[in-house]
């Protein structure tokens, strides 16, 4: 059985480190793994899309639409473009904040009031504000490993797994910080 996972945010918010982690955390326990990275616009604060595909056997490494176990929004709006890719029992795990596209700063468009309930009618949604968790850690940058472990009872393996895998994949000099945040969303479950 393949786990489809898709990660979404906005340039800058650690979207393709998140996808790194959860695909060496699915190698370390012999999983087959595909990861596939759409960049767009990221440096000027676009949307980013990771896939991250697992199991004995995976063939392909894009997710389809209606087809992800688990999508990570690591803002509102980004949840709300990309839920169509939610399968019917799939959750949808949201980092309740705002970044306003470049469309809402020129005044092109609006920002969607009540996202989160409008996603809530027809998905489970499990939402958290990673930015306070990481800004109270100090390092407003560890808002993904915050989000990844809120969202990593809905992915699977074990909590050493986990804290492994972030300890091996991000820069050395954030490991302390890393691990701390992403226990904080972890235990907010």
């Amino acid at each position: 059985m393949t786990k489809n996972i898709m990660i979404v945010g906005v340039g800058g918010q650690g979207t393709l480190l998140t996808s790194r982690i959860i695909g060496k955390a699915a190698l370390s326990m012999g999983l087959d793994v595909k990861i596939s990275e759409v960049h767009g616009m990221a440096q000027r604060g676009g949307s980013v899309v990771t896939f991250v595909r697992f199991g004995d056997k995976v063939s392909e490494p894009v997710v389809e639409e209606g087809q992800a176990d688990v999508i990570i929004a690591f803002e509102r709006l980004e949840a709300l473009r990309y839920a169509h890719f939610l399968k019917k029992e799939g959750v949808l795990v949201v980092n309740d904040c705002r970044i306003d596209p470049m469309t809402v700063v020129i005044g092109a468009k609006e920002y969607p009031a009540d996202i989160l309930e409008t996603l809530k009618k027809e998905h489970s949604v499990y939402a958290i504000d990673g930015q306070k968790t990481a800004l109270e850690l100090g390092n407003s940058k560890v808002l993904n490993s915050v989000v990844l472990g809120y969202a990593a009872a809905h992915i699977g393996f074990d909590k050493e797994t986990w804290l492994q895998t972030v300890e091996t994949t991000v820069p050395a000099k954030t490991i302390e910080i890393n691990k701390k945040a992403f226990l904080c969303g972890y235990e907010a479950k």
